[in-house]
């Protein structure tokens, strides 16, 4: 089993609880039918001391590659916890108002949202626009800002 754990962490980067995850799903798979359990605890703890596993670099990781693809901390949060993440850690990585403007603005880039659309949108798009940026975890606030923005070629059209 040790050897296996250090085959997956070589292989992933990966949390304690995902660890512990695999491990009992490969002890199932296998038919484990000894009366004694592997000690699954004691490996993932060996893998955790040996500095194969570290969260806090997992989710400082993970929460700046799903910031640097444009989702906002809500998202970040929900990825993080599904990892096994502690919610303390999470809030700890909470980015900064800069940060959380650079994150939504990289998602409404990508999905042409607002200023970065061909056309202003319908009412019927900017509520789909507006879920978009909701479902990709940005505030509200943010989501309005970048929706209620006209295309680039449009602006002058206002004044």
């Amino acid at each position: 089993m040790r050897a296996l754990a250090i085959r997956y962490v070589g292989r992933y980067a990966t949390t304690q609880a995902k660890l512990t995850e695999y491990l009992a799903r490969k002890i199932k798979e296998r038919g484990w039918t000894d009366e004694s359990r592997p000690p699954v605890t004691a490996i993932v703890d060996h893998c955790v001391v040996a500095g194969y596993v570290d969260d806090r670099t997992y989710a400082e990781t993970k929460s700046r590659s799903l910031a640097r693809r444009g989702y906002g901390h809500r998202r970040v949060a929900s990825a993080l916890h599904q990892s096994g993440i502690a919610r303390d850690m999470t809030e700890e990585l909470r980015p900064d108002a800069d940060s959380a403007f650079e994150s939504a603005e990289t998602f409404a880039r990508k999905r042409r949202i607002g200023r970065f659309g061909a056309v202003p949108p319908d009412a019927i798009m900017a509520r789909r626009q507006f879920a978009a940026m909701i479902r990709a975890g940005h505030s509200a606030d943010l989501a309005g800002y970048f929706v209620r923005t006209v295309p680039a070629a449009d602006a002058g059209d206002e004044f």
